[in-house]
């Protein structure tokens, strides 16, 4: 499912905000954050050479975000 969503929406105008994509202001983990369901993709783009590189999956339960089983803070502090 993850991948699916990732592949459908990132390959084209991967910087272009939707429902479904944001550009994350302060974030210490990622530039943008793609919601597929609870999980959470975070990546980033290098424009120059055309490239989305994934930098975590997580899932969130309620307010709170978990990768890999650990709960973490997304905002830079």
């Amino acid at each position: 499912m993850i991948l699916d969503d990732v592949r459908a929406q990132l390959p084209y105008q991967p910087n272009v905000e939707t429902k479904n994509r944001k550009l994350l202001r302060e974030s210490a983990l990622a530039d943008w954050e793609l919601r597929v369901g609870r999980y959470r993709v975070f990546y980033d783009i290098d424009e120059n050479a055309h490239v989305v590189r994934i930098v975590a999956v997580g899932y969130k339960e309620h307010n709170e975000l978990y990768i890999e089983g650990e709960k973490f803070e997304v905002w830079r502090q």
